[in-house]
C-alpha cells in the first residue's frame, strides 16, 4: 500500500460548506443528511475560515429538540459556534502525513486548501479507514 500518495487522491472533493452568516438551522439540516462527514467547513468567498463539528453543534443547541421551530436554530449564527483557524493541509500532502495528524486523536477531519486558503476538499478519519480497507 502506497502511503505517499497525495491526499487529493483520497479526499472528498464535493464538499458541503457554509458561511459564517448562516443560521444554525442550516447547520442542522446539513447534519441531518445521511452519509455526512460530521464536520462542516466554514468558508467566505471560497476561503476556509472555520469548521463546525457535530459536537460543536450539539453543545450549542444544548437541550433543544430537533423541531425546526426551536429558537436556538434561528437566533445563533455559524460564526457564533465555529472553530476558527482549523487544521488544514494542501492537496500535495501525503496520505501518511494526514493520517498521522488524524491519528493524534485531537481532530477527526482536516480541510484541504490550496496555497491561497481556498477549500479544495476534506479528509476525515472515516476516509482514511475506507482507504485502508480498500487497499489492504
Amino acid at each position: 500500500m502506497n502511503l505517499n500518495i497525495p491526499i487529493s487522491d483520497v479526499m472528498t472533493k464535493d464538499v458541503v460548506s457554509i458561511t459564517p452568516s448562516q443560521k444554525l438551522i442550516d447547520v442542522k439540516h446539513i447534519f441531518e443528511r445521511q452519509l455526512f462527514h460530521h464536520h462542516i467547513p466554514v468558508t467566505e468567498n471560497g476561503k476556509l475560515t472555520g469548521m463546525i463539528s457535530l459536537v460543536d453543534f450539539l453543545f450549542a443547541i444544548k437541550t433543544a429538540s430537533l423541531d425546526d421551530e426551536e429558537k436556538v436554530y434561528h437566533n445563533l449564527f455559524v460564526k457564533d459556534i465555529m472553530r476558527e483557524s482549523p487544521v488544514s493541509r494542501q492537496p500535495s500532502s501525503t496520505f501518511k502525513q494526514v493520517s498521522e495528524e488524524l491519528a493524534k486523536g485531537e481532530i477527526h477531519a482536516i480541510a484541504i486548501t490550496d496555497n491561497d486558503g481556498y477549500l479544495k476538499g476534506i479528509v476525515s478519519t472515516a476516509d482514511i479507514i475506507r482507504y485502508f480497507l480498500k487497499h489492504a
